[in-house]
């Protein structure tokens, strides 16, 4: 990919020294045989992904922004869907199951695709979200109505105590039983402080919205592979998400790549409106194998890490809270999560 001219993916030049190590974990990391015990590991926790959600907004009232729409995957090029092989033989290996479609099927599935895509891949049991932020601030006053309570609170130290844990910052000092590190990337930093030294580093991503009106176009998720990248339905719009950038978390955003991919998203949707759009820079927590850091400290039983989630964090968020809790408060792994436990309990070796 870095060969290539409109490459997904790029390096910054300056950051290039500071992101050797990562990369050259990452490749020790491609390795097949440990793809495929990594792959193993993720589908421990994705295989859960649409049931712990549903148990999760089953609590709220929040389910009427989840929609079962399914995920689809086209391929214009033959050499394009060639390469999505190996993919296909990791879904088969886990039981994954889906669906392989021809030009018309995916007419079917979504008319206004223009038909130039000869292949497509359909994973019919995926959810997608209608408005992002309306389910995090509904989270968020589901927990503060369940008990909760919320104090932002810049943390500088992290000590642990004969008592516990001990939070320092300028706001004062916070004392707990247990925490929990999920500050995306920005953990990184703060698992140091416990000699946890975890290859975190992120993966800038670019999205750019197109206006209400387009979220008709679609009605589900589509990633184009051939340009590589995304156009998701959403309440406000269509959301254009494209782009890896390793750059660290100082540098400014830089929109032109991602501008650079209208014209091939208006050759997608022939009907698109890219007359007004706003765009806005994330940052993903990464690490080389592709696996979050879920679990214990290695130092103590009383700090827990939930981070790294790479570009699975809504994805695997309602899982996560689940393991997490099991861990917090002592209680034994259902049974329906054999592989669960072993990563939760070899995590911080495997770090």
């Amino acid at each position: 990919m870095m060969t290539q001219s409109d490459s997904p993916i790029s390096i910054h030049p300056a950051y290039l020294p500071r992101v050797l190590p990562w990369l050259l974990r990452n490749v020790l990391q491609s390795r097949r045989s440990v793809v495929n015990c990594n792959a193993e590991h993720l589908h421990a926790l994705s295989q859960h992904e649409v049931a712990s959600w549903q148990q999760l907004i089953s609590k709220s009232n929040l389910a009427s922004l989840f929609r079962t729409t399914g995920w689809l995957k086209v391929y214009e090029s033959e050499k394009s869907f060639a390469s999505s092989l190996t993919s296909q033989q990791l879904l088969d290996q886990r039981g994954t199951p889906y669906d392989l479609l021809n030009a018309a099927e995916i007419g079917d599935l979504e008319p206004n695709l223009d038909p130039i895509f000869k292949h497509g891949l359909y994973q019919q049991d995926c959810m997608s979200v209608s408005k992002l932020e309306r389910l995090v601030k509904g989270f968020g006053r589901h927990m503060l109505d369940s008990g909760g309570a919320s104090r932002p609170f810049a943390v500088d130290q992290i000590v642990v105590t004969d008592d516990g844990i001990n939070l320092k910052g300028l706001g004062g000092n916070l004392s707990a039983d247990k925490i929990v590190i999920a500050a995306g990337v920005w953990s990184r930093s703060l698992a140091s402080q416990l000699d946890d030294n975890i290859p975190l580093d992120t993966e800038l991503g670019y999205h750019l919205m197109m206006p209400r009106g387009n979220q008709n176009l679609l009605s589900r998720p589509v990633l184009n592979e051939d340009s590589s990248f995304v156009l998701c339905r959403i309440k406000t719009g269509l959301r254009m998400t494209a782009q890896v950038k390793l750059a660290g978390l100082d540098i400014a955003p830089n929109f032109n790549k991602i501008r650079s991919l209208v014209p091939a998203a208006k050759r997608m949707l022939p009907k698109l409106d890219t007359q007004k759009q706003s765009e806005w820079m994330g940052f993903r927590p990464s690490l080389p194998d592709s696996l979050p850091a879920l679990g214990f400290s290695s130092k103590t039983d009383n700090v827990l890490y939930a981070f790294g989630h790479q570009h699975l964090g809504m994805t695997l968020a309602a899982i996560t809270s689940q393991v997490i809790a099991v861990l917090v408060a002592n209680r034994k792994h259902r049974s329906t999560w054999p592989r669960i436990a072993r990563l939760d309990l070899s995590h911080s070796e495997r770090l």
